[in-house]
């Protein structure tokens, strides 16, 4: 079988989830600030948490434009769930491209496939200011055993997942940015909560901080730097399938103002309500959206495929992630906003079936979500020393 008949029955499979299951609960897991467990549970069942694993471990083998669309899907019926999909993808990618011929992350591949665990990550922690690239905590290693502890400022999902990729120093000698990333499963550690999580959108994704304690199977840590991991997957992945999903909230957002307009146009046939003209120009707005975080995934299918995984090092594709965020998390909660207009007060109520409340919350964490005026001095950093292509 084809790997793009596979990805549409996967895909068919997954909008029905997104809307017989994921949209069904939404406000709920909204509402109470609570892990979406029944669309997780849903794509568990059909398989989906595998998606990104190589075909030759058993699982689906997609890339990035592919998982982009299954992200956009659930997030059009519940952001918090898309998020959750979209980050756990992240993980799931870290592994598959930097196992380095592990005998031990090979295995997990396959029990990805089988058992469907829940990946979620901890690279925040307090002391580093939201730097990524930068670590207080070191990784000991004492015989064929480690020892790693952190105080993270966020850690999403990380009380329902079955394992959690965790950055830190390399060892007790290593300087902030000389970082690895290492696999802590459920039974390793413990988590401790120290903050709380009660926010105005991705309520669903659960994020507050907490302090880890874990030791494991030095198996575990990754082989690859965690700098070759954050430029080649782990900034790309997020980018991308991120604005994949924004633009899934901002598209579900227009078809309920599009619903809305046919809606009014029903109510006076042959005459076009002034809202056609404004929802005309929104489709503009989505497209470009829509255009712009696929055109760059599939390039990075394109380089990926053809083994130039060093493109994806360069400045010039770092300037590309830092305009794709930026772009895309400015676009959809304008898209939202837009939306709102041409439905009114309908879609300003929570109990309408054109409520946009939780899409325009939800969209709002874009630009935050790795601070816009964080990178954007990354990009001001590029162009001045960047030349015109």
């Amino acid at each position: 079988m084809s790997n793009t008949v596979d990805f549409e029955s996967l895909h068919a499979t997954v909008r029905q989830i997104a809307t017989t299951v994921a949209a069904i609960h939404a406000r709920d897991v909204d509402t109470k600030a609570r892990f979406p467990e029944e669309t997780i549970a849903a794509l568990k069942a059909a398989k989906v948490l595998s998606a990104p694993v190589p075909r030759e471990f058993g699982g689906a083998g997609l890339g990035m434009k592919q998982l982009g669309l299954l992200c956009a899907t659930i997030s059009g019926a519940c952001g918090s769930s898309g998020m959750v999909l979209a980050m756990h993808f992240i993980q799931v990618v870290c592994v598959t491209r930097h196992h380095g011929d592990s005998a031990m992350f090979k295995r997990y591949m396959t029990e990805i496939v089988e058992t469907q665990p829940v990946l979620a990550s901890i690279t925040s922690e307090v002391g580093t200011f939201g730097d990524t690239r930068s670590s207080i905590c070191a990784v000991q290693r004492e015989g064929d055993k480690f020892v790693l502890n952190k105080q993270a400022t966020t850690g999403s999902y990380c009380a329902h997942a079955d394992a959690i990729l965790v950055t830190c120093r390399r060892d007790e000698a290593a300087p902030k940015n000389d970082q690895a990333l290492v696999m802590v499963r459920k039974t390793d550690g413990k988590l401790t909560q120290t903050t709380t999580w009660d926010t105005m959108g991705m309520r669903g994704t659960c994020s507050p901080g907490f302090d880890l304690q874990s030791s494991g199977d030095v198996a575990q840590i990754l082989p690859a730097s965690f700098a070759d991991i954050s430029a080649m997957t782990m900034v790309p992945y997020s980018h991308i399938l991120w604005a994949a999903l924004w633009w899934g909230i901002a598209n579900d957002a227009f078809s309920k103002a599009a619903a809305y307009v046919r809606g009014e146009a029903r109510k006076n046939p042959g005459v076009t309500p002034p809202t056609a003209q404004q929802l005309a120009k929104l489709s503009v707005d989505l497209q470009a959206m829509k255009n712009n975080w696929q055109s760059i995934a599939t390039e990075f299918d394109e380089l990926t495929a053809a083994g130039k995984d060093e493109d994806l090092l360069g400045m010039s594709w770092g300037l590309k992630m830092v305009n794709l965020k930026i772009g895309a998390s400015d676009a959809a909660p304008q898209i939202v906003h837009k939306a709102l207009q041409i439905v009114g007060i309908l879609g300003y109520k929570n109990d309408s079936p054109f409520s946009l409340g939780r899409h325009y919350r939800d969209a709002l964490s874009a630009s935050l979500m790795i601070s816009n005026e964080r990178i954007a001095s990354k990009g001001a950093s590029m162009l001045l020393v960047l030349k015109d292509e």
